[in-house]
């Protein structure tokens, strides 16, 4: 302390016996909204090089999206409903009779482009794992799969002030003396803290596989016989997501210097190789998925309709309105072109950040996993858009 104190009286006896005080700068608030990040004109739709095939294939994700597009409100404040009626009832037709014409034209008549804050973009992957799974407890699958639990609820929990419960309450549960408390993290749940209460809707075989089905939200289980159940996203436990992947590259445990890469892949061959330290490790996501069984013909995204490989996108609804057309230019090739926004993800926070979905199979596996990409991002909106934000 004495030493503090003789080097601020030098600084001041330096500075004419006249204190100088340190000027800090505040921190940039981080944008709630697109509105708030800014939205600028991008460039015209056709000088994008839409592929064909691309175009098409976003067009019919972006007609099955139109019905929800058209009733929910859009977070990000960008547009209304009824603003994108006139793609919407033009995407029902298009490319038959009179509205003939390719997809991309279709894209171009309708829409322009708009940037998010700087448009700079982050890209990963997800996809549909098909892990081995029974609907029964067998022998040998003993990972429960569990439903939505009753006790699951939203409140507010005693020591927060009626005067600060703003927002929509925290999830938890009610303990037995009335107190709203935290609902149990992932390391209860595998001790045991949901057993024997009837929520067991499957048993999977790998516990490391089953938790990156978590992560990725839906998924199939194969049963010995080869039949096939479909699950997907149902709720979450409402505690702390951690990408164990972040965390086991800071302790060395992965990527360079070691036998395992920083991807999905090498995760799973750290975690299988040291299962009672990957025990711990995937413990430290106290985030739980629960989940219902699916029928159709694909996993559901947020939005409420099927994803589809290549042409869906996660993305963060307060900056990208859920069923937008979004245009991505990567240094990942895989991640070039025209997707639709159809679902979100417990990760995927903030402007122009995107998770694009791969479908089923061990190529998707792989694209996905190891799917980590740089560059801009469009968004693409109904013409005259930008102009009426930037009027206000």
């Amino acid at each position: 302390m004495r030493a503090r104190v003789a080097i601020a009286l030098m600084a001041v006896a330096l500075a004419g016996c006249r204190v100088v005080p340190k000027v800090e700068t505040p921190p940039a608030p981080v944008p709630a909204n697109a509105l708030s990040a800014g939205v600028k004109l991008g460039p015209s739709i056709a000088s994008l090089g839409m592929r064909g095939a691309d175009a098409a294939a976003a067009l019919a994700s972006f007609r099955e999206s139109c019905p929800q597009l058209l009733s929910r409100t859009d977070a990000s404040g960008l547009t209304t409903g009824s603003q994108w009626e006139p793609a919407c009832t033009a995407a029902r037709g298009w490319g038959q009779g009179q509205t003939a014409g390719d997809a991309a034209s279709f894209f171009d008549r309708y829409f322009e482009t708009a940037r998010v804050g700087e448009g700079s973009a982050f890209a990963t992957g997800y996809y549909e794992p098909d892990i081995a799974g029974s609907r029964a407890h067998i022998p040998g699958y003993d990972v429960p799969v569990y439903a939505m639990p009753a006790d699951l609820v939203r409140g507010w929990p005693d020591d927060i002030p009626q005067s600060e419960r703003t927002g929509r309450a925290p999830l938890g549960r009610y303990d037995a003396s009335g107190r709203f408390v935290p609902y149990y993290e992932r390391a209860e749940i595998e001790a045991g803290a949901l057993a024997n209460r009837g929520l067991e809707i499957a048993w999977a075989h790998d516990p490391v596989e089953f938790f990156f089905l978590q992560i990725q939200g839906s998924g199939r289980l194969v049963a010995p016989d080869g039949s096939v159940m479909r699950i997907g996203y149902a709720g979450q436990n409402g505690r702390e997501y951690a990408g164990i992947g972040a965390l086991m590259k800071q302790r060395g445990l992965i990527g360079p210097g070691t036998e395992f890469a920083t991807s999905m892949q090498g995760i799973m061959g750290y975690l299988r190789a040291h299962p009672d330290e990957g025990r711990a490790i995937m413990n430290e996501n106290k985030s739980w998925i629960f989940f219902k069984e699916l029928k159709g013909d694909g996993p559901l995204g947020a939005l409420g309709v099927p994803v589809r490989r290549e042409s869906s996108v996660a993305t963060d609804p307060m900056f990208v309105p859920l069923g937008a057309p979004v245009w991505l230019d990567m240094d990942r090739a895989e991640a070039d072109g025209l997707w639709i926004a159809q679902d979100t993800g417990g990760a995927i926070k903030g402007a122009n950040r995107f998770d694009t979905f791969w479908g089923a199979g061990a190529d998707a596996r792989t694209i996905a996993g190891g799917m980590s990409a740089r560059g801009t991002a469009l968004i693409l909106l109904p013409k005259g858009t930008v102009a009426r934000l930037t009027n206000k």
